[in-house]
């Protein structure tokens, strides 16, 4: 048996491959969806009339790198991977030097609680440790419906309170258009990190974190997705000529810094997103 890595940065480096595991699949008409609890709750795929929407596994990527996977207990980064809570300093994992990036979720077993034809129930016990040391559960519930997949995802602290941010973070194949506008983006510094105060947008390639965008949709061939969430948070990333990322979080990149939000003991911190493909012309 393989012994448990030493440290939190070897347990969760976002840089290496992570097995896919045993798929749960789940359908409802033209759409279809693969979800790999094993490789940190993440759907895998999504196929709408047969077409694959995200990156997938085929080429063995990173754990960060493919699918559409949950943030938590932190979304995008935490500066160097510090912050202060409660009067102390902590210190998360290091996994993308020199940030702690993504939480923990994504390199970590989730448990399938219930499945059906067209939705699965899932829930991961977080670690007390030195990788996350507040403990807590994290769920989400995946959904389908005619041409819609709908996304539930949150984060509950245990018997001690914690910091805490959530998203999802699709990789989606790349689009021939993205629609995308909003009134002000976080600023990034030297370090790529997020900043205050806010300002107008800049122009692309972005990897940037905006709030409220007024639509947001993906354009590819004769499809069309519109996003949707109930929080006012998105990083979009588009830098790459393979992939478009586009992620609503409850708050921005390295907020334990910029703007904790704290759950008391046994308080819940929630979020939906979804996808809408319209009607093939």
């Amino acid at each position: 048996m393989a012994s448990e890595p030493r440290t939190p940065a070897a347990r969760f480096n976002a840089m290496a491959p992570i097995a896919v595991g045993p798929i749960v699949r789940l359908a409802a008409g033209d759409l279809e969806v693969e979800l790999a609890p094993q490789a940190g709750g993440r759907i895998a795929q999504i196929r709408v009339d047969g077409i694959e929407q995200l990156i997938g596994p085929e080429r063995g990527l990173e754990a960060i790198q493919w699918g559409c996977y949950p943030m938590l207990p932190w979304a995008g980064r935490i500066r160097e991977g510090r912050f202060a809570f409660e009067g102390r300093q902590y210190q998360l994992p290091i996994n993308m030097s020199p940030h702690a990036l993504h939480g923990i979720a994504y390199a970590l077993p989730w448990q399938v609680d219930a499945s059906s034809d067209d939705s699965a129930d899932l829930s991961l016990a977080l670690p007390q440790d030195a990788h996350w040391p507040f403990g807590g559960i994290a769920r989400q519930r995946i959904a389908l419906r005619d041409r819609r997949l709908h996304l539930q995802l949150s984060v509950q602290a245990g018997e001690l309170a914690m910091p805490a941010t959530i998203g999802w973070h699709p990789w989606f194949r790349k689009p021939d258009r993205l629609i995308f506008a909003a009134p002000q983006y976080y600023p990034r510094d030297a370090q790529g990190m997020a900043t205050l105060p806010l300002a107008p947008p800049p122009l692309h390639p972005w990897d940037d974190c905006f709030l409220a965008p007024e639509e947001v949709v993906l354009l590819r061939g004769e499809q069309r997705v519109q996003l949707t969430s109930d929080q006012q948070h998105w990083v979009v990333y588009d830098a790459p000529s393979h992939a478009t990322c586009v992620e609503p979080q409850t708050g921005p990149p390295d907020a334990y810094n910029l703007a904790p939000h704290v759950l008391a003991p046994h308080e819940t911190l929630s979020m939906v997103f979804a996808m809408d493909w319209a009607d093939p012309p």
